[in-house]
């Protein structure tokens, strides 16, 4: 029971908490709207009053996100991530390709002619059938 009653107090203090931080962006949306806001990562999102709106809809009204809310921004972020890569051209992708392919074969190699050498040493030293 004291278990559930301390749950309770740390969700009461995270939605208080929440609610502060989301009321500081609400402040700063009406100043300038199109101001990037860092959000502790790389990426810089421009924040708007109706980005701040639709998030407001997607939360429960315990104040947390719900599972499909989080799901949605989880597949955003990845699209908006997937925008940010450097793709690289055929030419490049076979190139690239070429070039590993060759660097392993020649590791294969050079790990197979010393399990080899390896293989004989220790026949020779502890005398083998053959």
């Amino acid at each position: 029971m004291a278990e559930r009653n301390r749950r309770d107090e740390d969700d009461a203090d995270d939605r208080l908490d929440n609610e502060a931080i989301d009321d500081a962006v609400d402040d700063d949306a009406d100043d300038v709207e199109d101001e990037p806001v860092s959000r502790g990562g790389t990426a810089t999102v421009a924040r708007t009053k109706a980005d701040s709106a639709d998030s407001r809809k997607a939360r429960t009204e315990t104040g947390r996100v719900g599972i499909f809310g989080r799901l949605a921004r989880f597949f955003r972020e990845v699209v908006a991530e997937l925008r940010k890569v450097i793709w690289p051209t055929r030419k490049e992708l076979l190139t690239y390709t070429a070039v590993v392919v060759v660097f392993v074969a020649v590791v294969l190699t050079i790990v197979a002619g010393l399990d080899f050498a390896f293989a004989k040493g220790v026949l020779w030293v502890f005398g083998g059938s053959s």
